[in-house]
């Protein structure tokens, strides 16, 4: 196996009536605050007076950024930047989801560069100081709110960049279950079938590593499984959201991946559609990755697929290894067509081919897509019809 750094300095408040030290943290930052935050609905929940209490109480200036979209843009990113440098922010307080978090970490990044953020996004200008972040998540996805990157998109150009750097790691995050409890229940499915793709674009992966790992995965996956039904039929559970939500953090927070180093192919083509048609993240990604998972399926990835039946979906372990690894690819389809309830084709949701190309083409940078198996330009094609 890999030698490898494990770093998260995150410090993360759990559980309930923990936004009494939200002052406190924010204030160790500086006195003028920046909060973010998408559409209005956490003022509909009475999240965003809770918030704005414990500010004030603390002492500290508010100021505000509001309407990032759910596939935050990059003048989101521009916008929020501009407040920043105008107002001289000392700390960025991101209240949402991991769209709003996202967009948080690189008005963060823009407030130091005169430039368009996206010049950040595509690397063409480096990331040189950090705003501090403190994070107050309301849905559970993304695992934003405890790991060092985001996704932005670009409407004009049809792109959706994703990007890592050390610096984007919120200092302090809150996790209240209870925050979620207004989440419906479509959100709860995508959010579920966005974090089980985060551990499944790592599990898949043929390298010998740290079995305790693999363990660790399959108890995520499992614990997904279990609990997204309990959360979409009664949205205030709170044992079916806790577990979510932590879960969801540590799908992504860099603990499971151990050494290996291997490129994800799910996220990489669910970005292209995603920026070309502006769907659902979780939805896209639910879509794809059985077709990714039979795509992938032969003698030489099998025991993989074999351990996935065996060890999450309870399959009879003395049938045959490619019996019980097709029927762990149905297992994973129904789960999330059926008990998630998620549209099962791209057609349902309005998506043909006549972009197919372009996307596999932008997908693998007109080159090989390094994941769990190579996949080039065809196959990348390939596995978007099977969408259909």
């Amino acid at each position: 196996m890999n030698s490898f750094i494990y770093d998260i300095p995150t410090r993360v408040y759990f559980g309930e009536n923990q936004l009494g030290h939200l002052g406190k943290e924010l204030a160790g930052y500086g006195r003028r605050v920046l909060l973010v935050y998408g559409g209005g609905s956490i003022k509909k929940t009475g999240l965003y007076n809770k918030v704005v209490t414990e500010i004030k109480k603390a002492g500290l200036e508010l100021f505000e950024c509001s309407g990032i979209e759910p596939n935050p843009r990059v003048t989101s990113v521009n916008r929020g930047a501009d407040i920043c440098k105008k107002e001289k922010i000392d700390v960025l307080l991101a209240v949402g989801g991991g769209s709003t978090i996202d967009a948080t970490k690189f008005i963060g990044a823009a407030a130091f560069y005169e430039g368009d953020a996206w010049d950040i996004m595509t690397e063409k200008a480096p990331i040189v100081n950090f705003l501090p972040i403190v994070t107050v998540l309301t849905l559970s996805a993304t695992g934003s709110e405890m790991d060092a990157g985001g996704v932005i998109s670009n409407i004009e150009t049809k792109d959706k960049i994703g990007l890592m750097h050390p610096v984007l790691l919120p200092k302090v995050s809150f996790l209240d279950p209870t925050n979620t409890y207004t989440v419906n229940e479509y959100q709860t499915a995508c959010g579920a079938a966005d974090m089980l793709n985060h551990i499944l674009e790592v599990y898949f992966n043929m390298n010998q590593d740290l079995y305790m790992l693999d363990c660790v995965m399959e108890g995520l996956m499992k614990t997904i499984i279990k609990y997204a039904p309990v959360a979409m039929s009664d949205p205030e559970n709170y044992e079916a959201r806790a577990n979510l939500m932590w879960a969801s953090s540590w799908a992504i927070n860099g603990f499971v991946d151990g050494g290996k180093q291997q490129a994800w192919s799910c996220h990489p083509m669910e970005h292209e559609i995603s920026a070309y048609y502006d769907i659902t993240h979780g939805l896209g990604l639910a879509i794809l990755t059985p077709r990714w998972l039979t795509y992938t399926l032969d003698e030489t990835t099998v025991s993989k697929f074999y351990q996935f039946g065996v060890n999450v979906f309870d399959i009879d372990k003395n049938l045959e290894p490619m019996t019980v690894a097709k029927k762990s690819v149905e297992m994973i389809s129904e789960f999330l067509f059926h008990t998630l309830k998620l549209q099962s084709t791209l057609t349902e949701i309005g998506i043909d081919d006549s972009n197919f190309s372009i996307m596999a083409k932008k997908a693998c940078e007109g080159n090989v897509l390094p994941g769990f198996k190579p996949l080039n330009q065809q196959d990348i094609e390939n596995i978007f019809r099977m969408c259909l």
